[in-house]
């Protein structure tokens, strides 16, 4: 007997895997909605209907509800303006995988039903007015080399290639997923389960359209179909990234994680200014990023808001975080001062800054970069001031001011060689950019000589025609230069007295 039931529900997980696995790569349905209300906004895919909570059962009309709220939510975003007169005061939303949920409140008690609840919408799907170029499900009835990459409470990513050339992510609510699962197991209704799911996938469509920045995954478009006895289901399609990866990001050059910083830094003051207004990421941490040549990019925005928390004393404006609390002052107008912003910046310093910016940098930028880092950590700068700041330490970089203060006598003689290079005779180094051998950026010749210097067993290095990201030089440092071929691309120097 117990046999039995484990095969039946390994039977019940298969099939919800393989019905998310299905949710992309059959496609039967149109990327063209039907056409919307013209008394409503148009609704996301599969609209519930809502009938009068008086005739359906508790636990339906608890369910009705919170899908009756979510779908509030996705209109307030499409139809949002930052700082707009007269607008309502929204329910804060509690924040499902923070160190800290904030305290429920009398407004978060269940309200009066509103006009969103009134009329059946069922069969109207989202129609987001997607610039074009836009992909759909002709797109991606072909796609191959899918490849599974990951999932959270909600959603599940692939891998797809389309055209055989480009490669995207695909993203649908997870059939086996926590938020799926739980829901399913309280009000047993796939069905609405998956509806009251496919809003936090709307919404965070919306917030890909409406939220565009070089530092915000590209959305290219979407696709509905019939899925698991489900119409109208929501398969996305984006911009496809690299997962980051914290403990090889550690192992890269300083230059490379400082480029993450700065990157990120540059959306967070995008984020506090953004025509939606200030909007937090109250799911916070690196997963919800990846990297796209190089570059940070939010790729997760379903646990974004842009509402600042209300107060009547600066007591309400409490920050909690594992190992330290912040009270931000209470402004006349019965808001937190920036704290959707500095919330985002203190989870920066935590997740980020604290690991990637100081270590390895040029020893002359340390002190500036401790002053970011310790500033942050206090939250004594707002977003502004840490931005230019970080723009500070570019430019330093970028254009060699950095090296003005340090002492630059070679301790060695070297001879030019050009157009040559030594094939062999690597040693490590760390960090390098190529993991058997020696490969690092310099500014100019003379910091080359310096680091060669600086190793016991460097005899000689080539410079590279290759540049970084901020057109600095790669050189390969080598221990001997007892083999040199002729290379038009590359200059060697050899050192011929220690």
């Amino acid at each position: 007997m117990r046999r039995r039931k484990t095969a039946v529900a390994a039977g019940c997980c298969l099939a919800f895997l393989l019905g998310t696995l299905l949710n992309l790569l059959f496609i039967p349905g149109s990327e063209h909605p039907p056409p919307p209300s013209e008394e409503l906004p148009p609704s996301p895919p599969g609209a519930p209907l809502y009938p009068p909570e008086e005739e359906i059962g508790g636990g339906q009309a608890a369910l009705a509800r919170q899908i009756r709220e979510r779908y509030e939510e996705v209109l307030r975003y499409r139809q949002h303006r930052a700082a707009a007169a007269g607008r309502r005061p929204l329910r804060p939303r509690e924040r499902r995988l923070m160190d800290l949920a904030p305290p429920r409140t009398s407004a978060e008690q269940p309200g009066p039903r509103g006009r969103a609840a009134a009329g059946p919408w069922a069969g109207a799907s989202a129609e987001l007015s997607l610039e074009p170029p836009l992909l759909g499900c002709r797109d991606i009835r072909d796609v191959s080399g899918v490849q599974y990459l990951g999932s959270g409470y909600t959603k599940a990513v692939y891998k797809a290639v389309l055209n055989r050339t480009l490669a995207v992510a695909l993203k649908a609510v997870d059939f086996g997923g926590h938020d799926i699962a739980h829901c399913v197991r309280q009000f047993s209704s796939l069905g609405d389960c998956y509806r009251l799911a496919a809003y936090k996938i709307v919404k965070e469509m919306i917030l890909l359209q409406r939220l565009r920045h070089a530092n915000v995954l590209q959305l290219y478009g979407y696709c509905y179909q019939d899925s698991n006895d489900i119409p109208d289901t929501l398969t996305t399609i984006t911009e496809l990234g690299s997962p980051l990866e914290m403990i090889q990001l550690l192992q890269t050059s300083w230059e490379d994680r400082f480029r993450i910083c700065l990157s990120l830094v540059r959306l967070l003051h995008y984020l506090a200014h953004s025509p939606l207004g200030s909007v937090t990421l109250l799911d916070f941490r690196p997963r919800q990023f990846v990297i796209v040549d190089g570059e940070l990019k939010v790729t997760d925005l379903d646990d974004a808001s842009v509402e600042e928390s209300s107060c009547t004393s600066n007591s309400d404006c409490f920050m909690e975080f594992p190992a330290r609390n912040f009270t931000l002052p209470c402004s006349v107008e019965g808001r937190c001062q920036s704290m959707n912003e500095k919330r985002n910046l203190y989870n920066a310093y935590r997740f980020f800054f604290t690991y990637l910016l100081p270590h390895s940098a040029p020893p002359s930028l340390r002190p500036l970069l401790d002053k970011i880092v310790n500033a942050t950590g206090e939250l004594h700068w707002g977003i502004d001031e840490t931005a230019a700041q970080l723009e500070r330490v570019l430019n330093l970089y970028k254009s060699g001011e950095y090296l003005q203060n340090t002492t630059r006598v070679p301790k060695a003689e070297y001879r030019r060689v050009p157009e040559a290079h030594i094939p062999d005779e690597n040693y490590r180094c760390w960090p390098s950019y190529h993991h058997k051998g020696c490969l690092l950026s310099v500014f100019d010749v003379n910091e080359a000589i310096e680091i060669c210097d600086s190793y016991s067993q460097c005899k000689a290095f080539v410079l590279t025609n290759q540049t970084t990201w901020t057109g600095r030089q790669l050189v390969f440092f080598k221990m001997a230069s007892n083999h040199i071929v002729p290379d038009p691309d590359k200059i060697t120097y050899v050192k011929v007295t220690d």
